[in-house]
């Protein structure tokens, strides 16, 4: 599936200054109300890999990389609020961000607080530990009765609430939901033996068989394989929406999409722009 980038006739008038090149400071800031000037803040939850997390002290990830592409084509710096993911849909409604680039799952919810701006398409897969103990085959009726650890206020814990109330209605045992603040929480939960499963989405699988060897591995197949993560900018800045998606296109144009997608080791069927 293609995703087109193409912004509405007001908003490219609104950004119209963006388009020519060089793209400068001025031109940008004049289209785009910026909560500072000549910079992209931005928050993010930085405990996401590989999308968004710390190493050394610095942030890094796939999304980290993504919005200094986009600055640089919009000649702003790129200013990282680095926050709970709670706490992202708030600041951006307070005026204190002036976008989330925070591997945010696209939801009807989310979609009703904010606008979007789609830039990535990924799937989910249930992880469990080598020995798998408690003989969890998939996302299935092996979930019944086990504990499920996700990350609070994820689109995993919509999956696994989802999950815990079919197992309710066939009248099996419940899933015990066990929401912890990050995904590297998830995971040691799993390890330690206090979840018998989690759903990671499938780059952050990809993440974390490549750092921990032997301990974890997948089962059953991908699930919810089309979700959508983008953007998030204030419901109705149409300006903000269409800059990222005039960026965007820019960087499809000329590879810097492909080549961020293939230095995280993201499978190819993540990208949206064919």
């Amino acid at each position: 599936m293609t995703t087109s980038l193409r912004p509405s006739l007001r908003s490219l008038t609104l950004v119209s200054a963006l388009l020519a090149a060089p793209w400068v400071n001025a031109a940008t800031d004049a289209a785009l109300p910026l909560v500072t000037p000549g910079q992209l803040t931005y928050g993010t939850a930085a405990t996401f890999a590989p999308f968004e997390f710390q190493a050394d002290g610095k942030l890094t990830g796939f999304d980290i990389d993504l919005v200094e592409a986009i600055g640089k084509k919009l000649a702003l710096k790129p200013k990282a609020m680095n926050m709970e993911f709670q706490g992202l849909i708030p600041g951006l409604q307070g005026k204190r961000l002036d976008l989330i680039n925070s591997a945010m799952y696209m939801n009807e919810a989310r979609a009703a607080q904010v606008d979007f701006v789609p830039y990535l398409r990924i799937g989910n897969q249930v992880v469990v530990t080598q020995d798998n103990p408690a003989q969890v085959t998939g996302r299935d009726k092996s979930l019944c009765g086990k504990t499920l650890a996700v990350t609070l206020g994820g689109i995993e814990e919509t999956y696994a609430r989802q999950d815990d109330q079919r197992c309710r209605s066939a009248g099996l045992e419940a899933v015990n939901v066990q929401t912890l603040p990050t995904a590297q929480a998830t995971a040691l939960s799993l390890r330690q033996g206090r979840a018998d499963a989690i759903f990671e989405s499938t780059p952050g699988v990809v993440q974390l068989l490549r750092e921990v060897t032997d301990v974890y591995k997948t089962v059953g197949p991908e699930f919810e394989s089309d979700t959508r993560i983008g953007m998030a900018v204030t419901k109705g800045d149409t300006a903000m929406s269409a800059a990222l998606q005039v960026a965007l296109k820019a960087m499809v144009a000329d590879g810097t999409y492909k080549q961020i997608i293939e230095k995280w080791k993201f499978p190819e069927t993540v990208s949206l722009f064919d």
